[in-house]
């Protein structure tokens, strides 16, 4: 599930944005990819309630197949990205580099 203000800040960046009809299936394809898979959500849920019941050496191979898995999401993401940020002039992507700048801790 999406956390509540996740769209508004995605509406936000669109609308910063100001895309041209050229660019939407590029925006659509990485808005779909930036967006939580409820499936693999589930199956890292399961996979988290089944390490009590494993021994060390399974956990670890459990663990391994969990980055495995987080790691190919984020590459399809990342992509997704790429090929989005290549369809934006270079003030959009000064645009959606300041709005996507990861908070400072």
């Amino acid at each position: 599930p999406q956390e509540q203000g996740q769209d508004t800040s995605v509406d936000d960046l669109r609308a910063a944005l100001r895309l041209r009809p050229d660019q939407e299936r590029a925006w659509q394809a990485f808005d779909q990819a930036s967006r939580p898979d409820p499936q693999e959500e589930d199956r890292q849920r399961n996979a988290f309630e089944r390490m009590g019941s494993l021994r060390a050496p399974q956990r670890f191979d459990l663990s391994i197949q969990m980055m495995r898995a987080e790691l190919e999401a984020t590459e399809r993401r990342a992509n997704a990205l790429k090929s989005f940020y290549a369809t934006l002039s270079p003030e959009q992507q000064a645009i959606f580099d300041r709005e996507t700048l990861p908070p400072r801790r």
